[in-house]
């Protein structure tokens, strides 16, 4: 991974000791947190805000946020939503985090960013996540709002300036061309000096407004086979480990693990990831415990025939690489190769 060599030693130390200490066969890479559902933007490929005005309004506890963090022992937090920004407490959820050790990532669209941003202090252990569609025209298209990617970009000089880790997460549809992908990842490496980039396939949320443009398991291969080309991949600092970008290239196939980055929102731990709601459960303990894993993944679900998201194939490959003497050397070797570069 591309991520800090700091951040690798911990979160490998952390996979260690459950896989070879506790002996355990499921625990969490990382919490998907989300502290409320309420969104200043309406994209058309998402299926995360079509809740009841009620939801809408609802806001996580600190409390409730952090205890569930810690009930899981995940060593990273990605604090998702809706916008977290639009939550009154979110300053002080990933003060608390912080105060932990927990490795923070606040994702965000960013309008709110740079009115917000002196409710936050730099430390190794936070990071802002800015989500960047595309360049301009395709950003503002994606998002459904003129003027948020030249939003975004300001946030994240100002963010940068003040000296705040910012990295992107980058979604893609079928309407994306291998250039497309060179163009906003060449800008977010070499221009914006992002700290770290994560790319996506879209998934298709049955909820999402438009379920025309979600990306098929063979175009996906294609198109980031093509977009990592000519030396692009080792050049760009991508925030994934190696076995993952071998498979969205096709160059390696994986299972799903749903449990590696489980989603805990206003409703509770979500069944069985991030994308797919089929019931919630009050404890993270019951997620792992009482959820039927053998029904879900390619093959085996319908929703899940043309995912590729991170959520359930990185900690596939993370754990992939743990297994493997020769793919553990070459991650260290990148991550390695990348902190100099940066």
């Amino acid at each position: 991974m591309a991520m800090p060599l700091r951040q690798t030693v911990r979160v490998g130390t952390y996979l260690m000791q459950q896989k070879l200490l506790k002996r355990r066969d499921k625990f969490p890479l990382i919490v998907e947190l989300e502290p409320l559902f309420a969104c200043n933007l309406a994209c058309e490929g998402c299926g995360k805000i079509q809740h009841p005005a009620g939801v809408l309004k609802q806001r996580m506890p600190v409390a409730q946020a952090v205890g569930a963090v810690l009930e899981s022992g995940a060593p990273m937090v990605s604090i998702a939503g809706g916008e977290p920004l639009m939550h009154p407490q979110i300053d002080e959820i990933v003060r608390q985090l912080v105060e932990r050790r927990k490795y923070v990532f606040l994702c965000t669209n960013a309008l709110l960013l740079r009115k917000k941003m002196d409710k936050f202090k730099p430390s190794p252990y936070f990071t802002f996540a800015v989500h960047i569609d595309g360049l301009r025209e395709r950003h503002d298209e994606s998002v459904a709002k003129e003027g948020t990617f030249d939003e975004a970009v300001a946030a994240i000089k100002e963010a940068k300036r003040r000296g705040f880790r910012v990295t992107t997460n980058s979604t893609f549809f079928n309407t994306d061309t291998p250039q497309t992908v060179i163009d906003v990842l060449d800008y977010l490496n070499d221009e914006l000096k992002v700290d770290e980039m994560m790319i996506s396939p879209a998934y298709a949320y049955e909820k999402a407004p438009d379920q025309e443009h979600f990306l098929g398991v063979e175009q996906t291969r294609e198109l980031f086979r093509k977009a990592f080309a000519g030396g692009n991949r080792k050049r760009w600092r991508l925030n994934h480990s190696p076995l993952f970008l071998d498979f969205l290239e096709g160059k390696a196939d994986f299972e799903c693990t749903p449990w590696g980055i489980p989603n805990y929102s206003l409703f509770g731990w979500q069944r069985p990831c991030y994308l797919m709601a089929d019931g919630y459960v009050p404890t993270y303990r019951e997620l792992v415990e009482k959820t039927d894993w053998s029904k879900y993944g390619r093959g085996k679900d319908p929703r899940c025939e043309n995912c590729m998201a991170h959520c359930g194939y990185e900690p596939t490959a993370v754990l992939a690489t743990m297994g493997s003497l020769q793919q553990s050397l070459r991650a260290i070797t990148e991550t390695v190769t990348s902190n100099r570069g940066h």
